[in-house]
C-alpha cells in the first residue's frame, strides 16, 4: 500500500510539468504585466498630486499669509467663534467677544479673517 502512495505521488510530481497550460505568456508576458502595474501607480500618483495635494498646499499656504498679515482691529473666525483682534503675538492673537469679554486664540486655528476698519480698532 504504502508503495502504491509513493509511486502516485512520485507519478504526480513528474507528470505536473507535463500537465501546465502550454498556451500561457512566458518571461516575456510577466514584463509586460509589471509594466502595467507600475504605469498605473504612476497614474494614481499624479492624480493625487494634481487633485487633492497640490490644491491644498495653495490653500494652506494662502491662509498662513493672511493669518500672518492680521492686524488689531479685523474681525475673525476660530471654531466657531467671532471676534474682533485686540493683539497679535507670534503665535497666537487676542480677540473681544460681542460681550467685551476677551479670548486668547492661536493663529492655527482661524480659519476666516475679515479686514476691520479703524473705528474698530479704536473701539477694541
Amino acid at each position: 500500500m504504502k508503495k502504491s502512495l509513493s509511486l502516485a505521488a512520485l507519478a504526480a510530481t513528474l507528470a505536473s510539468p507535463l500537465l501546465a497550460d502550454e498556451g500561457a505568456p512566458a518571461a516575456s508576458g510577466g514584463q509586460g504585466n509589471m509594466m502595467q502595474t507600475v504605469m498605473m501607480i504612476g497614474i494614481a500618483l499624479v492624480f493625487f498630486y494634481f487633485i487633492l495635494w497640490r490644491p491644498e498646499q495653495k490653500r494652506r499656504k494662502q491662509m498662513e499669509k493672511v493669518r500672518s498679515s492680521m492686524k488689531k482691529g479685523d474681525r475673525i473666525t476660530a471654531m466657531g467663534i467671532i471676534g474682533t483682534v485686540v493683539k497679535v503675538t507670534d503665535t497666537s492673537v487676542i480677540v473681544s467677544l460681542y460681550d467685551g469679554a476677551k479670548m486668547e486664540l492661536l493663529k492655527a486655528a482661524i480659519t476666516d479673517v475679515q479686514p476691520g476698519t479703524e473705528e474698530k480698532a479704536v473701539e477694541a
